[in-house]
């Protein structure tokens, strides 16, 4: 698939219905990796074992390649994501971690970074338009960073809760 400019993304619902959607989300689905957050942004990098964690919520079918990483190896690789000044050192570092493709990378930022991202999900990628690329790059990141940052200050709502709605919407759109 050829990339989409944020021009050509768009909600498939009216974005007045992004916290009744984001309301029927499944919180406790959810819960480990959320609580993760205090600890990980106080220190500033993640554990081997909380990328085992991380990486079991997004994909059960890749999680197991997490635990071929040093511990040390992890620890440097997500203080430099957390830390970077950088869009593109912040998720494409991340993918050097065996296990940890751009998905999974995306839900790191999503949940632990300070800055907004939305995470990469086939579910969130139709509910804005987009299909899901043979392959992910920075070219395909950052438009749909900018489109989901917009998306979310319009319409004063964090990203978390736009994430919700977008997944909650492909999952069921007759829920608005």
């Amino acid at each position: 698939m050829a990339n989409k400019s944020n021009e050509t993304m768009k909600l498939r619902f009216k974005a007045h219905k992004i916290n009744k959607l984001a309301s029927k989300y499944i919180e406790n689905e959810d819960r480990d990796v959320i609580t993760l957050k205090p600890a990980i942004q106080k220190r500033g990098y993640i554990t081997k074992q909380e990328l085992q964690t991380i990486a079991k919520w997004k994909s059960r079918r890749s999680s197991h390649h997490v635990k071929k990483n040093d511990e040390l190896y992890i620890k440097a690789i997500t203080r430099l994501s957390l830390k970077a000044k950088s869009e593109r050192t912040r998720i494409e570092v991340l993918t050097n971690l065996d296990g940890v493709s751009w998905p999974t990378a995306s839900v790191i930022l999503h949940l632990y970074h300070n800055d907004q991202y939305p995470i990469l999900d086939f579910r969130a990628l139709w509910s804005v338009s987009l299909d899901m690329p043979k392959f992910y790059n920075y070219s395909f990141w950052q438009p749909y960073v900018d489109f989901c940052r917009e998306i979310a200050r319009r319409n004063s709502v964090d990203m978390r809760t736009l994430d919700r709605a977008l997944w909650q919407y492909s999952k069921d759109p007759k829920t608005v």
